[in-house]
């Protein structure tokens, strides 16, 4: 692979790209259904649970819900499908309690520590990220991955989502630097990858399923294997 040349700022998204979410997820229902006395097979409700988040989140992104909405709703219509009976006021104690309880559990994606340190002697590192602002601050702190980044722009902060363009903006003007002296990594060829490129970033596609690119955006499937374009 060809090294990319002209790049002074690294921007990450964190969920599912640097802090792994899947596993720091299942681990937090374990314990909040353990906590709330909730009976429910973990794996059959996390069947059910990733596609409906994953739903919700795409309508959050585009402002069609608000957090409160998708915060809720996630887990209603997960109990609905599995045909469990949960009244309002525990899915919202579930609700609340999972976002305290998130941050409590920190595994990384496979090899983020020495890919930071590997890039942070050569650019300067950001994060973009539509996560909650009450917890992605906590999941870097308590990961120990907060010191390798300059900036740290979130969509709360921003005011709009990935992939708007105003959230790409916003976190260049936070960094100091110019699109085409910047390169995005992430996991949603939505939100990340096409937000990035619509304006003037380069970007690379973080995913186990890179053969959906047909060559036309560059791409891994390991976090190390950024080392071939950087």
């Amino acid at each position: 692979m060809k090294k990319i040349n002209g790049i002074t700022d690294v921007f990450f998204d964190l969920d599912h790209t640097l802090w792994d979410f899947e596993k720091n997820s299942a681990l937090t229902f374990k314990k909040i259904f353990e906590l709330n006395t909730i009976e429910v097979g973990l794996n059959d409700f996390l069947e059910k649970y990733i596609p409906i988040n994953f739903k919700y989140w795409k309508l959050y992104r585009e402002e069609r819900i608000k957090k409160e909405d998708l915060r809720f709703a996630r887990l209603n219509e997960t109990f609905q499908t599995l045909n469990l009976s949960v009244e309002d006021g525990m899915i919202r104690k579930l609700s609340d309690d999972y976002i305290k309880y998130l941050s409590t559990f920190n595994f990384l994606i496979e090899d983020t520590t020495s890919i930071l340190q590997y890039l942070k002697s050569k650019y300067k590192l950001h994060i973009i990220t539509n996560g909650f602002n009450e917890v992605q601050y906590k999941k870097m702190d308590r990961s120990n991955i907060t010191p390798y980044f300059e900036t740290i722009t979130n969509s709360e902060i921003a005011g709009v989502k990935k992939p708007n363009p105003k959230i790409f903006n916003f976190a260049l003007n936070l960094a100091k630097t110019k699109p085409k002296q910047s390169i995005m990594i992430g996991d949603s060829l939505e939100a990340d990858i096409e937000g990035a490129l619509n304006i003037g970033m380069d970007a690379i596609f973080f995913s186990q399923d890179t053969t959906r690119l047909n060559g036309k955006i560059k791409g891994v499937s390991k976090l190390i294997e950024l080392k071939q374009f950087l």
